[in-house]
């Protein structure tokens, strides 16, 4: 087991020297005459994977055969999607994952260790599930690229969940979000060891280990001017390198305040959010800083959809954002609901359980359409009046005689306040 790159701080930008670093770590390696790079969709805009993924094929030229975006259950990327992202990297190199379709089952997690990691409340095994791609490409080389970052399902996001749910099928997908979901995401996010990374790590143990994957690990976080800077890159194929990037972004990307925030404003900007599947990030990674009676408004000038899936999307519209009793209730007692546990594990995520205001101020979805799943509604027009993002600093401001917490990107980070912090440990 090797790490090949362990650069970067707290402090550190090595957004110029991010091609240098990843390139020696590729001369590292040694000679690959069949390359598979695994980056993530648009949803990861400023990972660093697209640029990470375009020095791939600048270094292997056609041994570079093939790159299948990440996509888990969301809507392939469009062509000028893949233009902005991965720049000159040849269109005819992309593929497509279809979650339903396109996988194998490698082996299973058995059902014990799922019901003990789940503290008793889950009883089924976990397929390890991956894109045929994947296992029957015969590659020598399979780059998985990404961005270490708190997340609401895996605690941090990335490394081996980028092979075993960005490529997964459909019940891997639904029964890891869905026991993320039930074990509580409060208790899971920003925590690099919780009960859904150890099925994957059980499973990436017992069935990924012939295949030849590295990975490749940005934190990128702010800085005091408001642009990004890649603080940290991380390669290697065990664990040392996903850890080491986990560390890293905690420090980077959660940020601790004193008191809670009573008004919220997040921007989702409309090249990287069209859906509340994706836009709901203002939720998951807000909701411990949020007092008990906050408002939360979202502005979405891009979203149109509640689903990247189309019918994931009629189920958010059917059943809606209405806090975990009644979203177990509907699965106990609806079979569509129950054969899609990642959307019941979405409408967990989305919801506040009642304990603060979501205001969704949508580009192109209806008053209607929007308090239909349990959200209040905003005129987007009328926020941005008020809440120019163009305007406001990350952080506090003060606009019209009220403070508001503003969040440009909340892809970016974690944020939680410390007496709501202590308690969920």
């Amino acid at each position: 087991m090797s790490l090949y790159c362990a650069a970067g701080g707290i402090d550190s930008d090595l957004s110029s020297q991010l091609k240098e670093l990843f390139v020696e770590s590729l001369a590292k390696l040694g000679e690959r005459k069949r390359v598979l790079a695994i980056p993530p969709d648009i949803s990861r805009l400023h990972s660093r994977a697209g640029d990470l993924t375009r020095f791939a094929w600048e270094y292997y030229g056609d041994r570079l055969k093939d790159v299948l975006p990440a996509l888990g259950t969301h809507t392939p990327m469009r062509p000028e999607q893949i233009a902005r992202m991965f720049g000159a990297t040849p269109a005819g190199l992309f593929r497509v994952h279809n979650w339903r379709t396109d996988v194998e089952t490698l082996g299973e997690v058995p059902a014990e260790f799922v019901f003990e990691q789940s503290e008793g409340q889950l009883n089924y095994a976990w397929p390890a599930q991956v894109n045929r791609l994947v296992s029957r490409g015969e590659f020598d080389l399979i780059l998985s690229i990404g961005q270490v970052v708190p997340h609401e399902v895996i605690g941090m996001a990335n490394y081996n969940k980028n092979i075993l749910v960005g490529t997964g099928g459909r019940e891997s997908i639904n029964r890891s979000h869905y026991l993320g979901a039930v074990y509580g995401m409060e208790r899971i996010m920003g925590r690099a060891e919780n009960p859904v990374r150890s099925v994957l790590n059980y499973a990436a143990d017992r069935f990924l280990k012939h295949l030849p994957i590295v990975y490749v690990l940005t934190v990128v976080g702010r800085k005091s001017d408001g642009q990004l800077a890649v603080r940290g890159l991380f390669i290697g194929d065990d664990a040392e390198c996903f850890h080491r990037a986990a560390a890293l972004s905690l420090k980077v990307n959660f940020e601790t305040l004193d008191a809670p925030i009573r008004k919220a404003v997040v921007y989702l900007d409309p090249h990287e959010f069209h859906s509340t599947w994706l836009g709901n990030k203002a939720i998951y990674r807000t909701r411990m800083a949020l007092a008990d009676d906050a408002e939360l408004i979202v502005l979405a000038p891009g979203v149109n959809r509640f689903g990247e899936d189309a019918g994931i999307d009629v189920l958010i519209r059917k059943y809606g954002y209405r806090g975990t009793p009644a979203t177990l209730e509907a699965v106990s007692a609806h079979a569509d609901l129950a054969a899609d546990l990642s959307a019941a594990a979405h409408l967990i995520h989305g919801s506040s359980e009642g304990r603060f205001t979501i205001r969704y101020c949508p580009g192109h979805l209806s008053k209607e359409e929007i308090e239909s799943v349990g959200y209040a509604f905003g005129s987007l027009q009328a926020m941005l009046a008020r809440y120019n993002p163009q305007q406001l600093r990350e952080g506090y401001s003060r606009v019209n005689g009220e403070d508001v917490f503003f969040i440009g990107n909340p892809g970016l980070g974690l944020w939680a306040y410390r007496d709501r912090l202590e308690h969920d440990k």
